[in-house]
């Protein structure tokens, strides 16, 4: 027998010997890859969800603090909320945006946040069906803006 046909021989027989054997390396390898590809997927919309989540918190907010007691400042020059109506003001731009949230209103802050579900797309096969991300937004009147708070 020639050297070339010893060595087709030993081939074959690690060939026929491999059949339907799958290396314990690449079952975890393949599961290490999913699990990475989900944290890069799924926490970059968790991500975006944040941020949408705290401007709509600071946008409701906004919206509450405009909600000024316009008798105390006509007659006495101050600058504050009237806290029923900020609330109401903040829970409607909630509600026109189907985001679900709490308010917290004193005499002069309006403070909302908001709690979004971020349905996961690679992470639901681990067990992982949805994030919670929340957002807080807080506001409050002010009387003459030059410039940016610090």
């Amino acid at each position: 027998m020639s050297r070339l046909a010893r060595i087709a021989a030993r081939l074959r027989v690690r060939i026929r010997d491999d059949d339907g054997q799958v290396n314990a390396f690449i079952v975890v390898f393949a599961v290490a890859v999913v699990m990475f590809a989900g944290l890069v997927l799924d926490g970059g919309l968790a991500i975006a969800t944040k941020v949408r989540a705290l401007g709509e918190a600071q946008e409701a907010a906004r919206a509450g603090a405009q909600a000024l007691d316009l008798a105390a400042y006509r007659d006495h020059n101050i600058v504050r909320l009237v806290p029923d109506r900020a609330r109401t003001r903040a829970q409607e731009y909630l509600a026109a945006t189907d985001d679900s949230g709490t308010v917290a209103v004193t005499a002069d802050t309006v403070t909302v946040t908001v709690t979004v579900q971020q349905r996961t797309q690679l992470l639901g096969v681990l067990g992982m069906d949805s994030l919670t991300v929340t957002g807080t937004g807080t506001a409050h009147p002010v009387r003459g803006v030059n410039a940016p708070e610090p």
